[in-house]
């Protein structure tokens, strides 16, 4: 497939910059990356609504905290692997507990941060998310839903979490497509199988229909982007049409999109099922795309367990 690119960064960045023309309320926090994440694109137009915090992303949480406590929406930015591993003790108590409006954005999340390696590449910032109460947790497709999904955090009351790359993404959603909290979307309409991604790996799942297609196979792709909650009625839809399901995400299989979806199936609607991802390892220093097909997050291993999820139906 041919695609175009665009960074979700720098539409995260133009979505704050927009809530801040339209309300007053929005503060923006950074842990000293502002130019990497592209809060500093907020930071120049509304100077006294941003504070960067510095190398210290615990109290950069509690500052969110209390902020969030005084009335306002606080977006608190910086890499993935810092925003939530370094400080999870501060967002579960303070942030996570009472509840409160605070909108964590984290960037250069996944293997594809490339040659920082291992120890800034996460892939367990959805798993820590995803099992605080009162977080809702997204992962944007491409850099339209990251500007989508910004503004609707905004709205949205109570803590959140979306993860994006660094990478700029394929373009695989169109700028006028509705988007809602805890709803993902079918892309493309299949009967045989499933495939359902989040974040880089739905452009790898629609690249993978299209060769099973080539092979007389069906298959229907789904953009879930709505982690927590997840949209279980499109999952059951999903599983009621074609019988079987692969799931792939740039993340560690355990606890991610992909166990997500399995836990809901196994109360719900047991059906054939293969999840694509980091497979319980750590990454290494490399480009993006030389580890993405290094650690198989690729559409060849996605044709793969979509054979095999078939074989076994």
């Amino acid at each position: 497939m041919k695609w175009t690119y665009a960074s979700q960064r720098k539409e995260y960045g133009r979505a704050l910059v927009e809530l801040g023309k339209s309300r007053k309320d929005v503060v923006v926090l950074d842990a000293d990356l502002s130019g990497s994440t592209r809060t500093a694109d907020f930071a120049k137009e509304f100077p006294e609504h941003f504070f960067n915090c510095g190398i210290a992303e615990q109290n950069m949480m509690g500052v969110a905290a209390g902020l969030a406590a005084s009335g306002k929406v606080v977006f608190a930015s910086t890499f993935a692997v810092f925003a939530t591993g370094r400080c999870w003790d501060q967002i579960r108590q303070s942030i996570a507990y009472p509840k409160l409006n605070v909108k964590i954005c984290a960037t250069h999340a996944g293997i594809t941060v490339g040659g920082d390696g291992a120890s800034h590449q996460t892939g367990e910032d959805v798993a820590l998310m995803r099992t605080l109460p009162n977080f809702t947790v997204g992962v944007p497709s491409d850099a339209a839903e990251a500007f989508k999904m910004t503004k609707a955090f905004a709205d949205w009351n109570g803590p959140c979490y979306m993860r994006m790359g660094r990478l700029d993404f394929p373009n695989v959603t169109e700028w006028d497509a509705p988007f809602k909290i805890g709803k993902g979307c079918v892309l493309r309409q299949g009967d045989d199988i499933t495939l359902m991604g989040c974040g880089i790996m739905v452009s790898r799942c629609l690249e993978a229909a299209e060769v099973l297609e080539r092979r007389n196979v069906s298959a229907q792709v789904i953009n879930m982007s709505a982690i927590k909650p997840l949209d279980e009625g499109l999952v059951a839809a999903a599983v009621k049409k074609t019988g079987g399901i692969v799931t792939a995400e740039e993340h560690n299989v355990v606890s991610g999109m992909g166990a997500a979806v399995a836990s809901y199936l196994a109360e719900h609607d047991p059906v054939p099922m293969r999840m694509v991802g980091m497979m319980d390892t750590f990454g290494e220093s490399g480009e993006g795309e030389e580890l993405m097909r290094k650690y198989g997050l690729t559409a060849d291993r996605i044709i793969e367990a979509a054979e095999e999820v078939m074989r076994r139906r």
